[in-house]
């Protein structure tokens, strides 16, 4: 297999979903960034993982070639404001998912969550990926010796070429689902799993993987 690319990642995001793939992305060898509303746990996860620890989000995606959302799905928005004008002509990658308050529904006000984030940062390429991904699968992308697949959507070819080459360095099989309107489903299965193991008292360990001939 042909060595990947080092990457400069940077993660918005200190929680269960930043902290595991900041883990997984060091692992993978790519120089990853960490922000988080409070800096000191954007330092515990940084020295846990191998990342940098940012001052500030703005900070973190300075001179980064991804930049990831691994935030609360309420505050997407606000994080986009913040940072609209450092991530221009950046792959940005929304790993979020639009829960509402109670968890028993998406909160989506376009066809998909991730359009919204599109209208908030123009200038950027954004790319709908790792939301399908439990934290505790991020770093075991492997189920009975099968890849897991890691589903991404988006408009821009270039940016998700990055990102489809970046799930593959950290073990998934990428899966194009095709322009962000397909995110809206990405989301749905997001929804789905998490639906489930909260219902069955599941080890939030499960997974997406297509069967039978892709090809």
């Amino acid at each position: 297999m042909e060595e990947a690319e080092i990457m400069r990642i940077a993660i918005s995001g200190a929680g269960n979903v930043g902290s595991a793939l900041s883990r997984a992305a060091t692992g993978a060898g790519h120089t990853v960034t960490v922000a988080a509303t409070s800096q000191a746990k954007a330092a515990d996860v940084a020295a846990e993982t191998g990342a940098r620890a940012a001052e500030n989000n703005v900070d973190a995606v300075t001179g980064a070639d991804v930049v990831v959302l691994a935030v609360p799905g309420d505050v997407v928005a606000a994080v986009a404001k913040e940072l609209a004008p450092a991530v221009r002509g950046k792959v940005v990658v929304d790993a979020t998912n639009p829960l509402n308050a109670s968890f028993t529904d998406l909160d989506i006000e376009e066809t998909a969550a991730v359009q919204t984030l599109r209208r908030l940062l123009p200038d950027s390429a954004v790319v709908k990926a790792f939301n399908t991904v439990f934290a505790g699968r991020l770093g075991s992308p492997q189920e009975d010796g099968a890849r897991l697949d890691g589903f991404y959507a988006g408009d821009d070819a270039d940016a998700k070429k990055v990102v489809a080459d970046l799930l593959a360095s950290l073990g998934f099989r990428p899966i194009d689902a095709g322009g962000l309107r397909m995110a809206r489903a990405l989301e749905e299965m997001a929804f789905l799993n998490i639906s489930l193991n909260a219902a069955n008292e599941w080890p939030w360990q499960s997974g997406w993987a297509l069967l039978g001939p892709a090809a």
